[in-house]
């Protein structure tokens, strides 16, 4: 497998990093991965919406998908079979928990893949041709140190102090229900205080690290806060137990506001060492869409979209699916109408605002199925829990594209994917 990727950026800028995944999604003995930089003088090149697996994967999968034809496998077994449970360059380093396999098993019986045709351009239903298309998802898990201040007072209730910011992701609530699991209270007695610089650092929010990290940085000061009650009690906190608002030991029950006369102060940080060198970390997901083609235009409607995400413990499944759905909706809008035009004589943007640059608005987007499996990861942290915000976006362009060529039988690999690269291949409309 060969995977080389050419992007631009300022002088000492980063290239897009594009072909990460390909190191790690597939088994092989074969391998090659190369970056290239181009010098631009354009506005910085950077990560805004997805890291370099969204990208990558666009190319990938769709590789993935016309080998699999070649060879006369079916898309999904052609992954299945390609599956490995180490990274292939560095055979002795296991991945902490994968299950690419199960996300798409499941997902193929839960869309109706078996019911896929085979054959391009084969399945009309009135004026439109229909397809369906797979793509694996995947985007590493990374963990970074995180601190947090837990703070109880003789009322029983938790506050807990981190500079984590919430930007619409749902941190307040996985970190009160963080709080709350591990101290025995319910959610009402947790207040959750962010984003000022005067409390312990963060994770901070961005690629997917965010939750995990902040969570198991909150999870290290709640033990801490554990022990500070015990030691008070004079209890053995390994022996103690924290529930419905009180600390027990044997018969013994004390509420946990009383065992906070005076108010308790803690403040830990978690650090996770070694452990990226140890164990590969990833997160895993599969994509099913079925768009449809209209004849005459070669206008492209998306269907429906799957998503199966295995991407260890799930803090909050309500915030994780709408993390996913959003990525997936930025995956159809980067497969079918976002193009920057570039002036190259000014050396600017000349779509540069929401008019001129197209994203997808409710119309087109059809109803969106997630499933996350029920996993848990024990070597990533103390929550068992893993990344999902970019895992929903990585995929998804490609499953697309994939849907669009077993609609059509054109293969187009430019993105977007417009009606003007497909009218005039398109079969009769009769």
């Amino acid at each position: 497998i060969a995977h080389e990727s050419t992007s631009g950026n300022l002088p000492d800028g980063d290239p897009e990093t594009a072909v990460s995944q390909t190191k790690l999604l597939y088994a092989g003995a074969n391998r090659l991965t190369a970056m290239k930089l181009a010098l631009l003088d354009l506005p910085e090149g950077n990560a805004m919406r997805a890291p370099g697996e969204a990208p990558g994967l666009m190319v990938l999968e769709v590789a993935m998908d016309e080998m699999a034809e070649k060879l006369g496998i079916d898309p999904v077994e052609f992954r299945v079979r390609n599956d490995t449970q180490v990274d292939p360059h560095a055979p002795d380093r296991r991945f902490s928990h994968r299950d690419l396999v199960g996300c798409l098993k499941l997902g193929a019986d839960r869309f109706g893949w078996a019911k896929r045709n085979a054959k391009p351009g084969s399945l009309r239903d009135g004026q439109w041709l229909v397809g369906v298309g797979v793509a694996s998802a995947f985007r590493n898990n990374m963990v970074m140190k995180s601190g947090a201040r837990v703070r109880l007072d003789e009322q029983g209730t938790v506050t807990v102090e981190t500079d984590m910011t919430d930007i619409g992701t749902g941190t307040y609530t996985i970190i009160a229900q963080t709080a709350a699991e591990m101290m025995g209270v319910p959610l009402d007695k947790v207040v959750v205080r962010l984003g000022d610089s005067d409390f312990p650092a963060s994770a901070g929010s961005g690629g997917q690290w965010g939750a995990n990290s902040s969570t198991s940085g909150v999870y290290a000061a709640c033990v801490k806060l554990r022990e500070a009650v015990a030691q008070r009690l004079g209890i053995n906190s390994a022996d103690a137990v924290f529930e419905d608002g009180q600390v027990r030991s044997g018969n013994r029950g004390v509420p946990l506001g009383e065992a906070a006369q005076g108010g308790l102060t803690v403040e830990d940080t978690i650090e996770f060492g070694e452990l990226s060198k140890t164990y590969q970390q990833s997160t895993f997901g599969a994509h099913f869409v079925e768009v449809g083609v209209d004849v005459h235009t070669a206008e492209i409607r998306v269907r429906r979209m799957l998503a199966v995400c295995a991407a260890g413990r799930i803090l909050n499944p309500k915030s994780a699916r709408s993390q996913v759905i959003g990525g997936m909706t930025m995956g159809v809008g980067a497969a079918l109408m976002e193009e920057l035009a570039v002036d190259t004589k000014r050396g600017f943007f000349a779509n540069h605002d929401l008019a001129g640059y197209e994203v997808p608005v409710h119309a087109d987007i059809p109803h969106q199925d997630v499933i996350f499996l029920d996993e848990v990861d024990p070597i990533s942290s103390p929550m068992k829990a893993k990344g999902v915000g970019e895992l929903g976006i990585c995929g998804v362009s490609a499953a697309v594209a994939n849907a669009v060529y077993n609609a059509t039988g054109i293969r187009v690999r430019e993105y977007p994917l417009t009606l003007d690269k497909f009218l005039d291949r398109m079969p009769d409309a009769a």
